[in-house]
Protein backbone atom coordinates (compact mmCIF):
# COMPACT_ATOMS: atom_id res chain seq x y z
CA UNK A 1 0.00 0.00 0.00
CA UNK A 2 1.35 3.32 -1.20
CA UNK A 3 1.43 5.70 2.12
CA UNK A 4 1.97 9.53 1.52
CA UNK A 5 2.06 11.99 3.57
CA UNK A 6 1.34 15.68 2.98
CA UNK A 7 1.14 19.47 4.64
CA UNK A 8 -0.95 21.52 2.97
CA UNK A 9 -0.25 25.38 3.95
CA UNK A 10 -3.04 28.25 3.43
CA UNK A 11 -2.83 31.93 3.23
CA UNK A 12 -6.51 32.94 2.25
CA UNK A 13 -8.77 33.04 5.70
CA UNK A 14 -10.56 30.28 7.16
CA UNK A 15 -13.88 32.06 8.31
CA UNK A 16 -14.76 30.04 11.25
CA UNK A 17 -18.18 29.56 12.66
CA UNK A 18 -17.82 31.88 16.28
CA UNK A 19 -17.26 35.27 13.29
CA UNK A 20 -13.16 34.18 14.43
CA UNK A 21 -10.75 34.08 10.95
CA UNK A 22 -7.99 31.78 11.03
CA UNK A 23 -4.90 33.05 8.58
CA UNK A 24 -2.40 31.17 7.69
CA UNK A 25 -3.16 27.86 8.78
CA UNK A 26 -1.54 23.97 7.93
CA UNK A 27 -3.54 20.79 7.26
CA UNK A 28 -1.37 17.64 7.70
CA UNK A 29 -3.10 14.26 5.90
CA UNK A 30 -2.37 11.12 4.36
CA UNK A 31 -3.12 9.40 1.56
CA UNK A 32 -2.98 5.74 0.60
CA UNK A 33 -3.54 4.29 -2.97
CA UNK A 34 -4.10 5.69 -6.21
CA UNK A 35 -6.05 8.28 -7.51
CA UNK A 36 -7.53 6.97 -10.89
CA UNK A 37 -7.50 9.01 -14.12
CA UNK A 38 -11.46 10.53 -13.31
CA UNK A 39 -10.43 11.36 -10.29
CA UNK A 40 -14.07 9.47 -8.57
CA UNK A 41 -12.18 6.76 -6.50
CA UNK A 42 -11.37 9.21 -3.01
CA UNK A 43 -12.84 8.22 0.38
CA UNK A 44 -12.28 11.04 2.76
CA UNK A 45 -11.68 9.14 6.41
CA UNK A 46 -12.56 11.55 9.15
CA UNK A 47 -10.69 10.72 12.55
CA UNK A 48 -12.04 10.98 16.45
CA UNK A 49 -10.94 13.11 19.05
CA UNK A 50 -7.36 11.77 19.81
CA UNK A 51 -7.04 10.35 16.26
CA UNK A 52 -4.27 11.70 13.60
CA UNK A 53 -4.20 11.83 10.35
CA UNK A 54 -2.07 8.12 10.37
CA UNK A 55 -5.08 5.99 9.68
CA UNK A 56 -3.33 3.09 8.52
CA UNK A 57 -0.07 1.30 7.71
CA UNK A 58 2.99 1.39 9.12
CA UNK A 59 6.03 4.17 9.65
CA UNK A 60 9.29 2.88 9.42
CA UNK A 61 10.51 1.85 12.81
CA UNK A 62 7.28 2.16 14.25
CA UNK A 63 5.69 -1.08 15.65
CA UNK A 64 1.78 0.19 16.11
CA UNK A 65 0.23 0.96 13.25
CA UNK A 66 -2.17 3.62 11.99
CA UNK A 67 -5.26 3.46 14.11
CA UNK A 68 -8.12 2.02 11.46
CA UNK A 69 -5.41 -0.35 9.63
CA UNK A 70 -7.98 -2.62 10.35
CA UNK A 71 -10.05 -1.30 7.90
CA UNK A 72 -7.81 0.16 5.30
CA UNK A 73 -5.55 -1.22 3.43
CA UNK A 74 -5.34 -3.95 0.51
CA UNK A 75 -8.29 -6.15 -0.02
CA UNK A 76 -9.96 -4.47 3.61
CA UNK A 77 -12.90 -2.82 3.61
CA UNK A 78 -11.32 0.74 2.79
CA UNK A 79 -9.81 -1.11 -0.28
CA UNK A 80 -6.72 0.81 -1.36
CA UNK A 81 -6.39 -1.23 -4.47
CA UNK A 82 -9.34 0.68 -5.73
CA UNK A 83 -10.02 3.72 -3.92
CA UNK A 84 -7.99 6.54 -2.75
CA UNK A 85 -7.80 7.19 0.76
CA UNK A 86 -7.52 10.71 2.57
CA UNK A 87 -7.41 11.38 6.20
CA UNK A 88 -6.48 14.79 7.28
CA UNK A 89 -5.86 15.83 10.84
CA UNK A 90 -8.53 18.15 12.02
CA UNK A 91 -7.77 22.06 12.98
CA UNK A 92 -6.99 22.28 16.23
CA UNK A 93 -5.33 18.86 16.95
CA UNK A 94 -1.67 18.79 17.76
CA UNK A 95 -0.77 16.18 15.22
CA UNK A 96 1.17 18.66 12.57
CA UNK A 97 -2.55 20.66 11.46
CA UNK A 98 -2.67 23.81 13.09
CA UNK A 99 -3.85 24.23 16.56
CA UNK A 100 -3.34 26.04 19.87
CA UNK A 101 0.45 25.55 19.99
CA UNK A 102 0.94 26.62 16.59
CA UNK A 103 3.06 29.86 15.63
CA UNK A 104 0.44 32.62 15.89
CA UNK A 105 1.21 34.49 12.51
CA UNK A 106 3.28 36.88 12.27
CA UNK A 107 4.72 36.15 15.86
CA UNK A 108 6.49 32.92 16.37
CA UNK A 109 4.66 32.73 19.77
CA UNK A 110 2.32 29.42 20.25
CA UNK A 111 -1.17 30.83 20.06
CA UNK A 112 -2.25 28.90 23.43
CA UNK A 113 -5.63 30.39 24.88
CA UNK A 114 -5.33 32.83 22.12
CA UNK A 115 -6.59 30.24 19.33
CA UNK A 116 -10.21 30.85 18.14
CA UNK A 117 -12.66 28.42 19.59
CA UNK A 118 -13.61 25.50 16.43
CA UNK A 119 -16.37 23.64 15.76
CA UNK A 120 -17.01 20.33 13.52
CA UNK A 121 -18.25 22.63 10.59
CA UNK A 122 -15.30 24.55 11.03
CA UNK A 123 -13.33 21.59 10.96
CA UNK A 124 -15.20 20.13 7.48
CA UNK A 125 -14.86 23.63 5.56
CA UNK A 126 -11.40 22.92 6.15
CA UNK A 127 -11.08 19.46 5.12
CA UNK A 128 -13.15 21.01 1.94
CA UNK A 129 -10.46 23.95 1.48
CA UNK A 130 -7.91 21.33 1.19
CA UNK A 131 -9.92 18.66 -1.27
CA UNK A 132 -10.77 22.01 -3.47
CA UNK A 133 -6.60 22.60 -3.47
CA UNK A 134 -5.95 19.13 -4.48
CA UNK A 135 -8.59 19.42 -7.17
CA UNK A 136 -10.98 17.00 -6.11
CA UNK A 137 -14.49 17.91 -6.28
CA UNK A 138 -16.21 15.08 -5.83
CA UNK A 139 -15.65 12.31 -2.85
CA UNK A 140 -17.25 8.70 -3.82
CA UNK A 141 -17.46 8.53 0.38
CA UNK A 142 -17.01 10.20 3.64
CA UNK A 143 -16.44 7.38 6.47
CA UNK A 144 -15.83 8.70 10.06
CA UNK A 145 -16.83 7.27 13.56
CA UNK A 146 -17.68 9.06 16.61
CA UNK A 147 -15.96 12.46 15.76
CA UNK A 148 -15.39 11.31 12.37
CA UNK A 149 -19.01 10.67 12.26
CA UNK A 150 -19.79 13.83 12.96
CA UNK A 151 -17.74 15.69 10.38
CA UNK A 152 -19.15 12.83 7.84
CA UNK A 153 -22.74 14.29 8.85
CA UNK A 154 -21.76 17.66 9.12
CA UNK A 155 -20.21 17.41 5.51
CA UNK A 156 -23.15 15.63 4.23
CA UNK A 157 -25.31 19.20 5.11
CA UNK A 158 -23.06 21.43 4.82
CA UNK A 159 -22.29 20.58 1.03
CA UNK A 160 -25.10 19.02 -0.54
CA UNK A 161 -24.20 16.53 -2.99
CA UNK A 162 -20.43 16.35 -2.69
CA UNK A 163 -20.07 13.26 -1.59
CA UNK A 164 -21.65 10.24 -2.96
CA UNK A 165 -22.03 7.95 -0.10
CA UNK A 166 -21.65 8.86 3.35
CA UNK A 167 -20.38 6.37 6.48
CA UNK A 168 -20.89 7.31 9.95
CA UNK A 169 -20.03 5.16 12.56
CA UNK A 170 -21.29 5.30 16.28
CA UNK A 171 -21.98 9.13 16.32
CA UNK A 172 -25.13 11.74 17.32
CA UNK A 173 -26.56 14.36 15.48
CA UNK A 174 -26.61 16.41 18.60
CA UNK A 175 -24.06 15.74 21.49
CA UNK A 176 -25.99 14.63 24.74
CA UNK A 177 -25.55 16.39 28.23
CA UNK A 178 -24.64 12.74 29.52
CA UNK A 179 -21.30 13.12 26.82
CA UNK A 180 -20.64 16.80 28.01
CA UNK A 181 -20.52 15.62 31.52
CA UNK A 182 -17.71 13.27 31.00
CA UNK A 183 -15.81 15.46 29.15
CA UNK A 184 -16.35 18.05 32.05
CA UNK A 185 -14.58 16.01 34.25
CA UNK A 186 -11.46 16.23 31.81
CA UNK A 187 -11.69 19.80 31.56
CA UNK A 188 -11.80 20.93 35.07
CA UNK A 189 -8.83 18.11 35.88
CA UNK A 190 -7.00 19.72 33.25
CA UNK A 191 -7.49 23.76 34.28
CA UNK A 192 -7.00 22.56 37.65
CA UNK A 193 -3.68 21.28 37.38
CA UNK A 194 -0.73 23.47 38.23
CA UNK A 195 1.58 22.51 35.74
CA UNK A 196 -1.03 23.55 33.18
CA UNK A 197 -0.37 27.38 34.16
CA UNK A 198 -3.50 28.58 32.27
CA UNK A 199 -2.04 27.40 28.86
CA UNK A 200 1.08 28.91 29.59
CA UNK A 201 3.33 25.65 29.79
CA UNK A 202 6.25 25.11 27.69
CA UNK A 203 5.97 23.26 24.74
CA UNK A 204 7.77 19.85 26.13
CA UNK A 205 6.67 20.40 29.42
CA UNK A 206 4.55 16.91 29.74
CA UNK A 207 7.07 14.95 27.39
CA UNK A 208 8.73 13.18 30.23
CA UNK A 209 6.39 13.02 32.94
CA UNK A 210 2.81 13.75 31.52
CA UNK A 211 -0.01 15.89 32.31
CA UNK A 212 -1.62 14.75 35.56
CA UNK A 213 -4.69 16.96 34.78
CA UNK A 214 -5.19 15.32 30.99
CA UNK A 215 -4.34 11.98 32.76
CA UNK A 216 -7.20 12.20 35.26
CA UNK A 217 -9.44 13.56 32.26
CA UNK A 218 -8.69 10.39 30.15
CA UNK A 219 -9.57 8.48 32.73
CA UNK A 220 -13.62 9.41 32.55
CA UNK A 221 -13.00 9.60 28.68
CA UNK A 222 -11.72 5.56 28.81
CA UNK A 223 -14.21 4.56 30.94
CA UNK A 224 -17.10 5.82 28.95
CA UNK A 225 -15.23 4.12 25.51
CA UNK A 226 -15.73 0.68 27.26
CA UNK A 227 -19.50 -1.31 28.77
CA UNK A 228 -19.72 -2.91 32.09
CA UNK A 229 -19.95 -5.57 30.32
CA UNK A 230 -16.82 -5.38 28.27
CA UNK A 231 -14.64 -4.21 31.48
CA UNK A 232 -16.27 -8.02 33.48
CA UNK A 233 -14.93 -9.57 30.42
CA UNK A 234 -11.26 -8.05 30.03
CA UNK A 235 -10.44 -7.51 33.95
CA UNK A 236 -13.09 -9.51 36.37
CA UNK A 237 -12.20 -8.56 40.02
CA UNK A 238 -8.75 -9.26 39.23
CA UNK A 239 -6.17 -7.56 42.00
CA UNK A 240 -2.66 -6.97 40.77
CA UNK A 241 -0.49 -9.61 42.01
CA UNK A 242 2.23 -7.24 43.56
CA UNK A 243 -0.07 -5.34 45.39
CA UNK A 244 -1.42 -5.85 48.90
CA UNK A 245 -5.33 -6.06 49.04
CA UNK A 246 -5.28 -3.95 52.51
CA UNK A 247 -3.04 -1.23 50.85
CA UNK A 248 -4.94 1.71 50.73
CA UNK A 249 -3.70 2.33 47.35
CA UNK A 250 -3.35 -1.47 46.36
CA UNK A 251 -5.10 -1.81 42.75
CA UNK A 252 -7.46 -4.12 40.86
CA UNK A 253 -6.29 -4.89 37.04
CA UNK A 254 -8.93 -2.08 35.69
CA UNK A 255 -7.04 0.17 37.77
CA UNK A 256 -3.74 -0.64 36.87
CA UNK A 257 -4.89 -0.69 33.22
CA UNK A 258 -6.71 3.11 33.43
CA UNK A 259 -3.28 4.51 34.93
CA UNK A 260 -0.95 2.77 32.04
CA UNK A 261 -2.94 3.87 29.12
CA UNK A 262 -3.61 7.62 30.57
CA UNK A 263 0.01 8.33 31.86
CA UNK A 264 0.98 7.44 28.06
CA UNK A 265 -2.06 9.27 26.54
CA UNK A 266 -0.80 12.59 28.25
CA UNK A 267 2.93 12.45 27.27
CA UNK A 268 1.78 12.57 23.66
CA UNK A 269 -1.68 14.31 23.33
CA UNK A 270 -1.45 18.35 23.92
CA UNK A 271 -3.84 19.26 26.74
CA UNK A 272 -4.71 22.52 24.83
CA UNK A 273 -5.87 20.64 22.09
CA UNK A 274 -7.34 18.31 24.09
CA UNK A 275 -9.73 21.20 25.22
CA UNK A 276 -10.37 23.16 22.31
CA UNK A 277 -11.57 19.64 20.45
CA UNK A 278 -13.51 18.78 23.43
CA UNK A 279 -14.76 22.01 22.87
CA UNK A 280 -15.78 21.16 19.44
CA UNK A 281 -17.34 17.89 20.34
CA UNK A 282 -19.40 19.36 22.74
CA UNK A 283 -21.00 21.86 20.29
CA UNK A 284 -21.61 19.73 18.05
CA UNK A 285 -25.49 20.46 17.28
CA UNK A 286 -25.92 19.08 13.23
CA UNK A 287 -29.09 21.89 13.04
CA UNK A 288 -27.17 24.73 14.17
CA UNK A 289 -27.43 27.23 11.52
CA UNK A 290 -30.95 25.59 9.99
CA UNK A 291 -33.99 26.09 11.06
CA UNK A 292 -34.31 22.51 12.51
CA UNK A 293 -32.30 19.16 12.58
CA UNK A 294 -35.29 17.96 9.80
CA UNK A 295 -34.17 20.88 7.56
CA UNK A 296 -31.24 20.70 7.90
CA UNK A 297 -31.20 16.23 6.92
CA UNK A 298 -32.98 17.50 4.30
CA UNK A 299 -30.50 19.01 2.81
CA UNK A 300 -28.46 15.42 2.59
CA UNK A 301 -27.75 14.33 -1.25
CA UNK A 302 -25.30 11.38 -0.51
CA UNK A 303 -26.30 7.98 0.56
CA UNK A 304 -26.35 8.15 4.16
CA UNK A 305 -25.48 4.41 6.13
CA UNK A 306 -25.45 4.79 9.19
CA UNK A 307 -23.54 1.95 11.69
CA UNK A 308 -24.58 1.98 15.29
CA UNK A 309 -23.22 -0.47 18.23
CA UNK A 310 -25.20 -1.81 20.92
CA UNK A 311 -23.41 -1.49 23.73
CA UNK A 312 -22.26 1.91 23.10
CA UNK A 313 -22.50 4.01 26.23
CA UNK A 314 -21.39 6.91 25.17
CA UNK A 315 -23.25 8.03 21.60
CA UNK A 316 -26.11 5.61 22.02
CA UNK A 317 -27.48 4.04 18.98
CA UNK A 318 -30.89 4.99 19.19
CA UNK A 319 -29.04 8.58 18.51
CA UNK A 320 -28.69 7.16 14.95
CA UNK A 321 -32.00 5.13 14.39
CA UNK A 322 -33.62 8.52 15.03
CA UNK A 323 -31.69 10.16 12.18
CA UNK A 324 -32.71 6.69 9.94
CA UNK A 325 -36.08 7.60 10.32
CA UNK A 326 -36.15 10.64 9.56
CA UNK A 327 -34.08 10.03 6.45
CA UNK A 328 -37.08 6.96 6.07
CA UNK A 329 -39.98 9.79 6.58
CA UNK A 330 -38.08 12.12 3.86
CA UNK A 331 -37.94 9.35 1.72
CA UNK A 332 -33.67 9.58 1.51
CA UNK A 333 -30.73 7.05 0.40
CA UNK A 334 -30.31 5.46 3.47
CA UNK A 335 -29.84 2.43 5.47
CA UNK A 336 -28.80 1.93 9.07
CA UNK A 337 -27.13 -1.07 10.72
CA UNK A 338 -26.47 -2.12 14.34
CA UNK A 339 -23.66 -4.23 15.54
CA UNK A 340 -24.03 -6.20 18.02
CA UNK A 341 -21.23 -5.47 20.07
CA UNK A 342 -20.47 -5.62 24.22
CA UNK A 343 -17.46 -3.81 23.74
CA UNK A 344 -18.69 -0.08 23.82
CA UNK A 345 -18.26 3.16 21.95
CA UNK A 346 -14.83 2.25 20.93
CA UNK A 347 -15.69 -0.95 18.85
CA UNK A 348 -15.93 0.81 15.89
CA UNK A 349 -11.78 1.07 16.92
CA UNK A 350 -11.78 -2.14 17.93
CA UNK A 351 -14.30 -5.06 16.22
CA UNK A 352 -13.57 -3.98 12.41
CA UNK A 353 -14.37 -7.41 11.74
CA UNK A 354 -17.92 -6.73 12.69
CA UNK A 355 -18.72 -4.38 10.34
CA UNK A 356 -15.85 -4.51 7.76
CA UNK A 357 -17.89 -5.95 5.20
CA UNK A 358 -20.95 -3.95 5.09
CA UNK A 359 -18.44 -0.58 4.42
CA UNK A 360 -17.01 -2.70 1.52
CA UNK A 361 -20.30 -3.32 0.14
CA UNK A 362 -21.35 -0.15 0.40
CA UNK A 363 -18.42 1.01 -1.42
CA UNK A 364 -18.70 -1.23 -4.10
CA UNK A 365 -22.31 -1.00 -4.71
CA UNK A 366 -24.01 0.47 -8.01
CA UNK A 367 -24.90 4.11 -8.10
Amino acid sequence: MKIQTHTAHFTAPLYLESGRILEPYDIIYETYGELNEARDNVVLVCHALSGSHHAAGLYEGDRKPGWWDALIGPGKGIDTDKHFVICTNVIGSCFGSTGPMSPMYPSEQPYRLKFPVVTIKDMVRAQRQLLGQLGIHRLKAIVGGSMGGMQALQFAVDYPGFAERVIPLACPYATRPWVIAFNKVAVEAIRRDPRFENGNYAPDAFREKGCDGLAIGRIAGHISYLSPRSMDEKFGRNYVSTDGLFELFGRYEVERYMEYNTNNFSRVFDPLSYLYIVKAINTFNLSRGYDSLHDAVRRIRASVHLIGFAGDYLFFPEEMEHLARMLRRNGQRHSYHEIDSDYGHDAFLVEVEKFDFLIKEILEEER
